[in-house]
């Protein structure tokens, strides 16, 4: 075995992940339970074996070199496979797992995790944590692989190449409402439905979709008066006027019931909606994330415990 073989010292690179995600000594001594004194030295030692700065001063902060930058998704790839090769047939004890994990999902995929995934791993898990960030914050095409988030749960229509895509659950679209509005009154039609005043939602701002395309389909138009940055806008605005939204079933069940909505069957057909979870295949092995990964799979195959009103 050679000199350099023998030099290499991994905790470097655990060193090197921690300050290129914190672009901070301080935040990333934090981070591993090290004085900054101790990661300044430490940063002093990475910089001589990569003969690069790592890390420079811009103004009140710092930021990666270009060299730094090429390969920290080498350096993340190189610690994941090591953790899942140290803990390769290791059965998971969930009562002494202590490890975050984050999602990227919209706001009713979120409050159905919230709901139906939090509460069996307080009890099962209890130093478990869960993070789950707006996808609309997020470039889809990265969040997997530059390690901001271990699973998105969405409509995944075009994933990067190397992500393992599963299908978790179809839902389907439903007419949203108050109680009591006049299109509770008697079964919906399309002529009913397209006569409405409606919310979409639409991070990106749009206010055409597949519902509009199956009223022209039938020589109808409706109206759209606002787009909703989020499902739970748009339902707060239908609770507090005679707007219409169309929200998912199944995932939308909790904030419908909680703000007391009606849900009525949309007299039309429009195409089903499939939700998967997406991650990257470095986590494939692990057994932490791979026991995450079913939790999140018991969670979403549950009915919602509290239905909807139907109108």
């Amino acid at each position: 075995m050679g000199a350099m073989t023998r030099d290499i010292d991994l905790n470097l690179l655990v060193a090197l992940d921690a300050l290129l995600d914190e672009c901070s000594v301080t935040a990333a001594a934090d981070r591993l339970g090290l004085s900054a004194p101790a990661m300044s030295r430490t940063l002093a030692r990475i910089r001589t074996a990569f003969s690069d700065p790592i890390l420079v001063r811009s103004g009140r902060s710092m930021v990666p070199t270009p060299r730094a930058e090429a390969v920290h998704q080498e350096v993340k790839a190189l610690l994941d496979r090591s953790r899942a090769l140290f803990a390769e047939g290791r059965p998971v004890d969930a009562s002494q797992l202590d490890q975050t994990f984050t999602i990227v999902a919209d706001d009713l995929l979120s409050i159905a995790l919230a709901t139906r995934l939090l509460p069996r791993l307080q009890e099962s898990a209890p130093g478990v944590t869960v993070v789950l960030l707006s996808e609309g914050h997020h470039h889809d095409d990265l969040v997997l692989r530059d390690g901001t988030a271990d699973l998105e749960i969405r409509v995944i229509t075009a994933p990067a190449p190397e992500t393992r895509v599963e299908t978790l659950l179809t839902d389907e679209m439903v007419t949203v409402v108050r109680h009591g509005h006049p299109l509770t009154r008697s079964p919906l039609t399309p002529a009913a439905l397209a006569g409405a005043l409606h919310v979409t939602t639409s991070r990106r701002g749009r206010l055409r979709g597949p519902l509009d395309e199956a009223l022209e389909a039938r020589g109808l138009r409706r109206r759209v008066v606002a787009a909703m940055p989020t499902f739970a806008a748009a339902l707060h605005l239908v609770a507090a006027s005679d707007l219409v939204a169309q929200t998912p079933a199944r995932t939308g069940a909790p904030l419908i019931a909680a703000l007391g909505l009606a849900t009525l069957p949309i007299p039309l057909c429009l195409p089903p909606i499939e939700i998967s979870m997406g991650w990257h295949p470095r986590l494939d092995n692990d057994p932490a994330q791979r026991w995450f990964r079913e939790q999140v799979r018991t969670a979403l195959a549950r009915p919602a415990e509290a239905e909807p009103g139907r109108g």
